[in-house]
């Protein structure tokens, strides 16, 4: 698995990782017995095949005790990412958010911790409590996610230069507004851009439209899938990666195993101009 420096973090990651969104097979409740275990399985898979980091939330139901099952006697192998939901982001509420988010993946410390997305509290307070928490070695690091540039120009004035590591946005074949602005900025400023929902939360390309008949033809050059030949298209930039979820464990051999391919020049220009990029929207979107 090809690894890469994560920006001004100077740490090298796996370009491909692991997330864990509807892990739980959308069910914000309880697993049952026979879903968490192929869940545990599908990341444990991705562990042993070098997806090493595993990105979790708050948010996501019962994602963080499915990967503290996951990662039980294999901590230090993972670069752990987990995220603070806005209305927890005041000082002291993004504190104790992370405490619990540490209870239950039963660690002492996250390799990574986000705020979910801008909400009503003042950005101030959150960094507060992100370099309180890093102070501590709660934190290894922080960063954000859905970050449009507005708000990345926000926690740099606040934060300054080097202390913001990352931004986690929406990015797949067919929702590529993060080139417009966000990716030229991160990578002004050295800041790694994870991709989440990297094959469209359920809307990846038909092999019966253009753009599912490109993947398919330079799938089949490299042996490989469509959903391999998406993921390291999204991961063409130095600075990029990308957190594809497995719920099953082919799942997490199939993403693994784009780590290593190499696109041609020629190829990503197929792939580039049969999913051009729309107009720069108002917002970013997110999901």
């Amino acid at each position: 698995m090809e690894q890469r420096q994560f920006g001004s973090m100077k740490r090298q990651v796996a370009v491909i990782g692991q997330g864990t969104w509807y892990i739980e097979g959308g069910d914000r409740q309880a697993l049952n017995t026979g879903d968490r275990a192929t869940a545990v399985s599908a990341l444990r898979r991705g562990l042993d095949l070098g997806m090493t980091h595993i990105d979790t939330a708050e948010m996501y139901g019962t994602a963080e005790e499915v990967v503290a099952e996951a990662i039980a006697g294999r901590r230090d192998q993972v670069f752990l990412v987990s995220k603070v939901l806005p209305h927890n982001a005041s000082q002291s509420g993004t504190k104790a958010a992370c405490e619990k988010s540490l209870a239950r993946l039963k660690t002492d410390r996250l390799d990574f911790y986000l705020l979910h997305w801008r909400g009503q509290h003042p950005l101030e307070e959150t960094i507060s409590a992100f370099e309180q928490l890093q102070r501590e070695g709660k934190i290894l690091s922080w960063g954000v996610s859905n970050f449009d540039v507005p708000d990345l120009e926000a926690v740099w004035k606040i934060a300054g230069e080097g202390r913001l590591v990352c931004n986690q946005v929406l990015y797949h074949l067919n929702e590529r507004a993060i080139e417009h602005a966000v990716i030229p900025w991160c990578e002004k400023h050295d800041v790694a851009v994870i991709a989440y929902s990297p094959f469209g939360h359920g809307s990846f390309p038909s092999p019966h439209t253009t753009g599912g008949r490109v993947l398919q033809e330079i799938a089949v050059a490299h042996n490989a899938t469509p959903r391999q030949i998406a993921l390291r298209f999204l991961v063409r930039r130095p600075l990029l990666s990308t957190i594809p979820k497995a719920a099953k464990s082919e799942h997490s051999t199939e993403n693994a195993e784009s780590g290593d391919l190499d696109l041609t020049a020629a190829e990503i220009a197929q792939i580039d101009n049969a999913f051009p990029l729309r107009p720069r929207p108002r917002q970013l979107p997110m999901l």
